[in-house]
């Protein structure tokens, strides 16, 4: 076991697939068009020794820039530092394979004029020499970097067009699990109930009732709604609850609507506000109680719900039920880095705090 991390920092450092199929490439590029071109049969052992220096030259700046530069600088959005780093890689490069003394350099030596026409400061013939030199380095610098890029945006593409089916499939199991049957039963008996005692109350609440179901079918398909419509259906929710007990129930709502208009995705709150209600056991009206309250910034939103928890178990689900699961993948979705949402039970109480970065 002592001998396996070496072995697997070894195989970190190689040159991934990617990475190999870009040497093979520009090093055959380098190797073959020279051959083909310019011909090097008469003196192949002096053209196959160039060839490998050159290709061993390719081979270190494509693994350092599809290895080292590109993911280290280009795609953390360092493209600056990029830039200076890949042309210092290739100056090196070719400073390494030119110089005077190393091994190879007597396979690198060309003609140059005579030294009686030599003339004092830059010499054009050696400025041409370097980047003649250079070419099969930079190209394959700028060629690698540009197979990379075509192929680290296809893949972020195809990411985003899972994220798109993931959040859709999400919505549309989030949406489903907000349609409770049996709250819209009992809101239609309830105001049944106001109408047969011909109450003037009943024709409001059918109309918070109809709104509740519009917003839910129809507006709720934006990827985000005003704030304000999100209170206003939390209002509704809770006035229809309350319809089930005409002697009150110890519900207190401190809902701040002072920014109407911050955008929000739609249908974030009213999961925790349901579970409230359905395991509070708020009909007990001695030990039953519910508060809920909504803080706003310019930034930020905080929505808080605590409920009573009875002390003898009920027939019911359990707590943070299919509508939680979604509304925490919701979160992840929408908001990822951006929310904190905790749940906590503390004995005879249980708490939901979720706080929402907006920017």
């Amino acid at each position: 076991m002592r001998n396996a991390f070496p072995i697997f920092a070894l195989m970190n450092f190689l040159p991934k697939r990617n990475t190999w199929l870009q040497i093979l490439f520009w090093g055959g590029l380098w190797v073959l068009i020279p051959l083909l071109v310019a011909g090097g049969w008469e003196h192949f052992d002096r053209f196959m020794m160039r060839s490998l220096v050159v290709l061993g030259g390719i081979v270190l700046v494509t693994w350092l820039n599809m290895e080292l530069l590109l993911p280290k600088l280009f795609f953390n959005k360092k493209q600056a530092a990029y830039i200076i780093a890949g042309l210092a890689l290739v100056i090196l490069t070719v400073s390494i394979i030119e110089w005077s003394e190393a091994p190879w350099a007597e396979y690198f030596r060309r003609s140059s004029r005579p030294k009686g026409e030599e003339r004092p400061g830059i010499n054009p013939w050696h400025v041409m020499k370097y980047i003649g030199g250079a070419m099969p380095y930079f190209t394959a610098l700028i060629g690698s970097a540009l197979f990379e890029i075509a192929r680290f945006a296809k893949q972020k593409e195809k990411e985003a067009a899972e994220f798109r089916g993931e959040k859709l499939e999400a919505e549309m199991k989030f949406l489903k699990s907000q349609f409770n049957p049996h709250f819209l039963f009992n809101a239609l008996n309830n105001i049944y109930t106001l109408t047969v005692i011909k109450s003037d109350k009943a024709p409001d609440n059918l109309l918070k009732l109809s709104g509740m179901l519009r917003y839910m079918l129809y507006e709720c398909k934006a990827e985000t709604v005003p704030l304000g419509k999100e209170i206003e259906y939390l209002r509704h929710f809770i006035d229809l609850h309350l319809l089930k007990d005409s002697r009150g129930l110890n519900v207190e709502v401190n809902l701040d609507e002072s920014r109407p208009d911050l955008k929000i995705a739609p249908m974030l709150f009213i999961p925790f506000v349901e579970n409230a209600f359905k395991h509070s056991r708020i009909e007990d009206l001695q030990n039953g109680w519910i508060k809920i309250e909504l803080k706003t910034s310019d930034h930020t939103v905080v929505f808080d719900v605590k409920n009573s928890l009875p002390k003898q178990d009920f027939t019911k689900d359990k707590i943070g039920g299919i509508g939680l699961e979604n509304v925490r993948r919701q979160l992840e979705l929408l908001y990822p880095d951006r929310h904190e949402l905790t749940i906590r039970e503390n004995g005879d109480a249980f708490e939901v705090l979720l706080k929402i970065h907006l920017t």
